[in-house]
């Protein structure tokens, strides 16, 4: 039974097998808040405790998954090709929104942490949360954060993204505005709430797509600043 509990396998199939029921739950419901990442991570908590599964025999089909974001990402370059025209007329507004939306989001976490009295190393480690998982760990990283802490941090956002965005979208009445909408929610949310923008529409799902490159960018560029 050790044997099992210790191999890549049981790691991989848990974290497959509860997206797959987090998906289910959220088409069956249609409640944003019940969002089939949120639902996948609740899953995996409850079996690692009740089984007594040691995180280091998890993490070991988890990290193989890992592996896969940064490809994965790249995906996302299937609906921005699609809007390529769009894309090349709007060129400016998206270079402008993005570079707003990544010193927006550093400056608002720096103000916090200073605000609730944090430590350096847990503001390096927040400062990402904006951009998808493979940058974010490469720029705590460079800013002396704890690993960990990003991660779980860059999760927390991309969900409360995916939950809030289509009733952000009402409320600020961006309906008619699908390219606000996609740069606001990839700016903010990353690959996480893009996958929310494509179900939105399509344009907002390319927006969206072409926000996370630009703001990981820029965040890139002004952590050296730092």
């Amino acid at each position: 039974m050790s044997e099992l509990i210790n191999s890549p396998f049981v790691g991989i199939v848990l974290c497959l097998v509860s997206y797959q029921i987090g998906l289910k739950v959220n088409k069956k419901t249609h409640i944003d808040l019940l969002n089939p990442l949120l639902i996948a991570i609740g899953i995996v908590i409850i079996v690692l405790q009740v089984g007594r599964i040691p995180y280091e025999a998890f993490n070991q089909g988890g990290a193989m998954i890992n592996m896969f974001l940064g490809p994965v990402t790249v995906v996302l370059a299937i609906p921005m090709y699609e809007q390529l025209d769009t894309l090349k007329k709007n060129s400016l507004p998206i270079l402008i929104a993005t570079g707003v939306g990544a010193i927006t989001s550093i400056i608002s976490v720096i103000g916090l942490c200073k605000v609730f009295g944090l430590e350096d190393t847990l503001m390096a480690s927040l400062i990402p949360k904006s951009v998808t998982t493979p940058i974010a760990v490469e720029v705590a990283s460079k800013q002396g954060g704890i690993v960990g802490v990003t991660i779980a941090a860059v999760v927390v956002t991309g969900i409360l993204g995916a939950v809030i965005a289509p009733s952000m979208i009402k409320l600020l009445r961006l309906e008619k505005y699908p390219i606000a909408a996609g740069l606001a929610i990839g700016a903010s949310s990353h690959a996480m709430g893009t996958s929310k923008a494509i179900q939105i529409g399509e344009l907002e799902g390319a927006m969206s797509g072409m926000a996370i490159g630009m703001t990981g960018i820029f965040t890139v560029l002004f952590s050296l600043l730092l």
